[in-house]
């Protein structure tokens, strides 16, 4: 049994989910959420929100409590780059590249 939760177009680069998914793929979710608590980046309040939600899909679908779950596939792609412009000296632009990205949890028993 497997269930998943998915978050497309996050605010934030894939690269910076990664440095907090590395941390937390294959553990048990108490462990995960417990680790995810404790991290001081905003990247961990975005995966535990979405490890949350794959954990309640689990339990509707199939009725397993977190306590026997672990995370069975982790991981984060990129999604669309939004192109803007910085405004610089002499009437110049600099292009600034505002990255997103999208995570899917997957759990497992």
């Amino acid at each position: 049994m497997e269930a998943k939760a998915k978050q497309t177009d996050i605010k934030m680069t894939a690269r910076k989910l990664r440095r907090v998914i590395n941390e937390v793929r294959g553990k048990a979710v108490i462990e995960a959420q417990t680790t995810l608590r404790f991290m001081p980046y905003f990247a961990a309040r975005v995966v535990e929100k979405n490890l949350t939600a794959a954990v309640a899909n689990a339990q509707e679908k199939f009725g397993v409590g977190p306590e026997a779950l672990k995370i069975s596939e982790i991981f984060a792609d990129e999604s669309e780059t939004f192109k803007r412009g910085k405004p610089r000296a002499q009437g110049r632009i600099y292009r600034r590249l505002k990255r997103t990205a999208h995570l899917t949890v997957k759990v497992s028993d």
